[in-house]
Formats: structure tokens, C-alpha cells, sequence
């Protein structure tokens, strides 16, 4: 059984998911997991608590169980998203090059658009190749929204 709950932040309504206790969700909206009930989980609250010293600009990390549900591929490529620095930005061709597969570019895209769980795998840190927003599950501006956040947190 799922656990959600909703949190409001500074780039709208997000619904954070837990199963078995680990953060398999974290999306832009107010939504209904399938098979979930509204908890209110020790999980939860910490992960809410990390997301909210992470909009107030006081957290750079986040230290919580993922468990994000994808293909081996998806989630080479998600942990290849945990190690761009905060305040940093990659292309998606240096995604594909950091995971081995240079010429994989659009299916790195689309791995980075499946992402389960947004701003905690930092997928608003990856551009197009000449520095350029492209789209955001969340929109573009909550993607400006959060690079600009980072950006003038770094220091």
C-alpha cells in the first residue's frame, strides 16, 4: 500500500509517495496515487521537512530512502542526475557520455522525463546542449524556478 501526502511549495502543489518505506514519488500537482491512502508517515514528514529547507535555500542534499521504479537504463541515468552538483547544470549529452552510452541523447531525455521523483533526482539540472531550458514535467518556469533558487544559494 502507498502513502502519499501533499505538500505546497514555491513551485505549486507536490504529492510525495512512499511504499515500503522508501520515497518512490515526488510530483507536480495534487494527485491520487493508484493503491494510496493520505498518511501523514514519518517518512513523509521528513522528506516535506528536506523539501522545505530545500526551497528556503538552507539545503544543497537530500537524505532520504528512494526507491524510484524504472528500466536498469532509467535509473543509471537517474543516479548519473544525483552527481550533478547543486547550482550546476549538465546536457543531456553529458549524461549519456558520463553513463557510457555518448550517443544515447534522446533516450537519456526521455529517461529524465519519467523520473518518479522530481528536484530530489535533480532532473531540472539537465539542459540542451547549448545551456538552453527544455521541458519540465513540473513546466518551465518551476524548472527556472529551481535553477535560479540554486544558483543564488551556491557560495
Amino acid at each position: 500500500m502507498k502513502a502519499y501526502q501533499h505538500l505546497t511549495s514555491p513551485v505549486g502543489i507536490l504529492t510525495l509517495v512512499e511504499e515500503e518505506g522508501s520515497l518512490t514519488g515526488l510530483l507536480f500537482g495534487s494527485l491520487t496515487p493508484e493503491d494510496g491512502s493520505l498518511k501523514n508517515t514519518s517518512l513523509l514528514q521528513e522528506a516535506a521537512r528536506q523539501l522545505e529547507e530545500y526551497f528556503a535555500g538552507q539545503r544543497r542534499e537530500f537524505s532520504l530512502p528512494l526507491s524510484p521504479r524504472g528500466t536498469a537504463f532509467q535509473r543509471q541515468v537517474w543516479e548519473a542526475l544525483c552527481t550533478i552538483p547543486y547550482g550546476e547544470t549538465r546536457s543531456y549529452g553529458e549524461i549519456a557520455r558520463q553513463i557510457g552510452s555518448p550517443k544515447a541523447c534522446r533516450a537519456v531525455g526521455m529517461a529524465n522525463h519519467r523520473n518518479p521523483i522530481s528536484i530530489v533526482i535533480p532532473c531540472h539540472r539537465v539542459v540542451g546542449a547549448h545551456g538552453t531550458l527544455t521541458g519540465y514535467g513540473g513546466g518551465l518556469a518551476a524548472k527556472e524556478f529551481l535553477l535560479r533558487l540554486e544558483r543564488e544559494n551556491v557560495g
